[in-house]
């Protein structure tokens, strides 16, 4: 039954400490002992792995990590205690997994997703080599006012490059980020986000994809737009116009992205720029490097510029941070 308790839970697997001739006893015994909610058998001629963390979120659950050389099973019988989680969506980040329901079978390849469901049939999922996945238990009754017939999407392959998709892979890791489930209110917050991109992804409703696109849709293309930003700090040409563009979308709309989170996309370009100027200046193994090829390096091409907006923000200059940090280092050998 999925979690209806706001504090957040979870579990930790792997095999890999495990010596090999135990790990496909260690598999079989998951179900058993409710560590998953779906049975793994080893397959035959097949080396067994399983490396997972599993998530209890209210109304959600999420397993992400490795596994191979195994069959997941999920039917029916399972589901007779409740009618309102038995809905997964199997999201294949890398490698090839077989999905097999109501006598069709699916190949997922990378960045691939399926939504099956626990019905009379049940379902199977088959990988025989190591894939890396994400699984979401979804409740029915929470899904099926966002999505346009959700029987009508089960075993229908949803491909990699599925825009909704590629926002909701990026979307996941937000369960590994401690901060975001800080509170009760933050992590309802994350399950009403999921939700939607799910939804989004697998063939929202008119009105679905109305509620989507202002809530888990923005926040998903907001969060992306950031990872992007800091992948990319020390590129001097990282403009709204080039962003947006590699998001598919106007720079007009990125504008209003960054409003809607309380900030601009030129404030929050200048202030990682120089977090990560910072980090740099104050790191001993780096005090050989100068300010200039720092600055270069975090994307600043007007090195007076540079020091100005660097004073503002930390109050001293560059020069001034990297004294300040060997000092306290000094005094702390002593």
């Amino acid at each position: 039954m999925i979690s209806t308790h706001d504090e957040p839970r979870s579990i930790r697997f792997s095999t890999d400490d495990l010596p090999k001739h135990e790990r496909s006893k260690a598999v079989r015994e998951l179900y058993e002992r409710e560590i998953v909610l779906l049975k793994l058998d080893p397959l035959r001629d097949s080396p067994v792995r399983a490396d997972f963390t599993r998530w209890i979120l209210p109304g959600l659950g999420i397993l992400s990590g490795v596994l191979s050389g195994v069959l997941q099973e999920g039917t029916y019988e399972q589901s007779a205690q409740t009618v309102d989680d038995d809905l997964f969506l199997l999201v294949n980040f890398a490698g090839t997994s077989m999905a097999c329901q109501r006598g069709r079978e699916i190949a997922l390849h990378d960045g691939d997703a399926v939504l099956l469901a626990r019905d009379e049939g049940g379902f199977t999922v088959s990988r025989p080599t190591q894939v890396h996945y994400v699984g979401l238990r979804l409740a029915r009754t929470a899904l099926t006012p966002l999505v346009t017939h959700v029987d009508d999407a089960v075993m229908r392959l949803i491909p990699s490059d599925t825009s909704a998709l590629r926002l909701l892979r990026k979307y996941i890791g937000v369960v590994a980020d401690n901060e975001s489930l800080a509170t009760p209110d933050l992590r309802r917050l994350v399950v009403t986000q999921m939700y939607d991109l799910v939804a989004a992804s697998i063939g929202a409703t008119q009105e679905g994809a109305a509620i989507a696109e202002g809530r888990g849709l923005r926040a998903a293309r907001l969060r992306a737009i950031k990872d992007d930003i800091l992948e990319n700090l020390g590129n001097s040409d990282l403009t709204v116009t080039a962003v947006a563009a590699r998001h598919h979308i106007t720079p007009r709309y990125l504008h209003k992205l960054f409003e809607s989170g309380g900030t601009t996309f030129s404030d929050l370009l200048l202030r990682q720029r120089l977090a990560r100027a910072h980090r740099l200046l104050t790191d001993p193994r780096l005090a050989e490097r100068t300010i200039t090829s720092v600055a270069f390096e975090v994307g600043f091409g007007d090195l007076s510029y540079f020091n100005r907006s660097f004073r503002r923000y930390y109050g001293a200059t560059p020069s001034e941070a990297r004294a300040q940090a060997k000092a306290l280092i000094g005094q702390g050998g002593h």
